[in-house]
């Protein structure tokens, strides 16, 4: 018999399969109900969709874990709203569009080998650092001996995506980018 999940191992992060479909738990919250037993209700985000569901389950529900697997791929290079990568093993090569794959997707750089999650042999979902290192391509001169760093310009990386930088940072500095929120850290080293 395959492994199920009892309602209480429905934790944040956890991966079940509704329906035919992939969900991650977002948010979770126990009830007790007396003699009926507990109740615990989750908020399913949709994998394939985006779409979220609330769904209550007693301690008899039985819930099949998503069988999702995460395989490493290297980013080629991105073709109008599609991202193309390719299999470090076998060298197939699999093309992903951003609305798959999220808004980390624009924090992907050429070259950069990255987790992409599978379900039943389609891409779902992209596994990305929360701070990534990109080259700046575009921004305006700084301004020698400006060191403030509350002072702020927008800059182009080179995966396209603007960030705001500090007047210091100049075209061709590498910069650490919070892929979560998109914030300048630091200048890369």
């Amino acid at each position: 018999m395959a492994m199920v999940y009892g309602h209480t191992d429905l934790k944040i992060g956890v991966l079940v399969e509704l329906e035919g479909a992939p969900y991650r738990v977002v948010e979770y919250s126990h009830k007790a109900m007396g003699r009926g037993g507990a109740v615990v209700q989750v908020k399913l985000k949709n994998l394939l969709s985006g779409g979220v569901v609330e769904k209550s389950f007693r301690s008899s529900d039985k819930i099949l874990p998503a069988d999702v697997s995460r395989v490493n791929m290297q980013m080629l290079y991105r073709e109008g709203d599609n991202l193309v990568f390719m299999n470090n093993e076998t060298y197939d090569q699999e093309t992903v569009s951003t609305e798959v794959l999220g808004d980390q997707a624009k924090y992907v750089a050429d070259g950069t080998t990255v987790g992409l999650q599978m379900f039943n042999g389609r891409v779902i979902g992209l596994e990305i650092p929360n701070a990534v290192q990109l080259a700046v391509t575009e921004t305006e001169p700084g301004v020698k001996g400006d060191t403030a760093t509350t002072a702020l310009k927008p800059a182009t990386l080179e995966t396209g995506v603007q960030v705001m930088v500090p007047l210091f940072v100049n075209e061709g500095d590498r910069v650490k980018v919070n892929t979560l929120s998109g914030a300048y850290l630091e200048r890369a080293k």
